[in-house]
């Protein structure tokens, strides 16, 4: 839970993924498409006992199913669903800029 926690706070857009999850590969193109560099964690390539510590992590901080699950500005956005949601609403560059992940 920690690393979880430390990864958040400390980068602008972090993104828990696996590898073979296609919604996971379409937000990471979405949010990369506006230009922002996301933190990726492969949840699927970590070691066994890491694997399933984020993945226990990630569902005690809401996250249901634990990939994809994206966070913006050490905030809990969501899924797939909640992240193209955002930006069918014009709102997900708002975060972005706002975390500072991107800058136009």
């Amino acid at each position: 839970m920690d690393t979880v926690r430390r990864l958040i706070g400390e980068r602008p857009v972090v993104i828990f993924s696996k590898s073979s999850c296609c919604m996971s590969h379409s937000v990471k193109a979405l949010i990369c498409n506006f230009g922002a560099n996301p933190t990726v964690i492969e949840v699927d390539k970590l070691p066994k006992g890491q694997q399933e510590q984020v993945e226990t992590a990630l569902l005690q901080l809401g996250c249901n199913p634990s990939v994809p699950a994206v966070f913006i500005g050490q905030q809990f956005i969501g899924g797939a669903a909640q992240v193209i949601s955002l930006n069918v609403q014009n709102k997900l560059n708002e975060l972005l800029l706002k975390a500072r992940a991107i800058f136009v």
